[in-house]
């Protein structure tokens, strides 16, 4: 049984794998403080809760946040008896290599997305990722991760809105009754979702156009189907793309 983590900079998932399907999928918050014996009780006692017996015996990583990384391999390690296999590492091998330029770093959950979404659609994709940011990333024909864009995040324009302009309201984000807005809260709203629809549109013509080949774009991410309504905007909406992409990379290594 797998454990498939995947820490962002906002939520940290964790997903039970049997080798087939997907048992549950959990999130917390992304804290590194949180040592490997709060993670233990936080999880054991939600797979009790969901009546899953926890015989894990492999863990795979994926972590923006670097310092959380520590506790995750000691949770590994102590209650698990395994270490773990963590994405970016040298002992952690991608089925396809990346092309980009020399020394560059590029962020695990966007390779793993790579991954995953080749594996399911094949190349010449465009993955939009509606995370903290909003990344954009293109894998070539063979699979290979050949770059993107990142942009910021729906949530974090939001709260960037309200925290500069004192007299603008934290807003939630979602799709408005009618582009133009006749009271505040329906400007804010219409401003951010139809902004967005642009920004996606835009950049996703702008790398089809720049790429040179037809190309599928893939959306993924909590917000991700908000803007899946009425628009065609996407191929197709994923929503475990990252932690199907862990289950590859882990066969992939365990083949090896």
């Amino acid at each position: 049984m797998l454990l498939a983590i995947d820490c962002g900079n906002t939520n940290t998932v964790f997903s039970i794998w049997d080798g087939e399907k997907f048992l549950c999928t959990l999130r917390t918050a992304t804290d590194q403080r949180r040592t490997a014996d709060q993670y233990y009780v936080w999880l054991s006692t939600l797979l009790n809760h969901h009546k899953i017996h926890m015989d894990i015996n492999a863990v795979i990583i994926s972590s923006t946040v670097p310092r959380v990384v520590f506790n995750l391999r000691v949770l590994s390690d102590r209650y698990f008896g395994c270490r773990p296999l963590v994405v970016g590492k040298p002992e952690c091998a991608l089925p396809v290599g990346m092309r980009v330029d020399a020394g560059t770093t590029v962020g695990p959950d966007r390779l793993v997305n790579t991954v995953a979404g080749y594996d399911r659609y094949g190349g010449d994709l465009i993955i939009v990722d509606f995370g903290t940011a909003t990344t954009f990333d293109v894998a070539d024909h063979d699979g290979a991760y050949i770059g993107g864009a990142i942009a910021p995040g729906v949530n974090l324009s939001l709260r960037a809105l309200h925290e500069a302009a004192a007299a603008l309201p934290h807003v939630d984000v979602t799709k408005p009754p009618h582009v133009i807005g006749t009271n505040t809260i329906d400007c804010m709203q219409s401003g951010v979702f139809w902004g967005y629809v642009g920004l996606v549109n835009g950049i996703c013509e702008q790398i089809k156009a720049e790429f040179g080949r037809p190309m599928k774009v893939i959306s993924t991410g909590g917000l991700a189907p908000l803007f899946q309504q009425g628009h065609a905007l996407f191929d197709a909406f994923e929503d475990d793309l990252t932690m199907h992409g862990l289950t590859v990379i882990y066969d992939y290594n365990k083949d090896k």
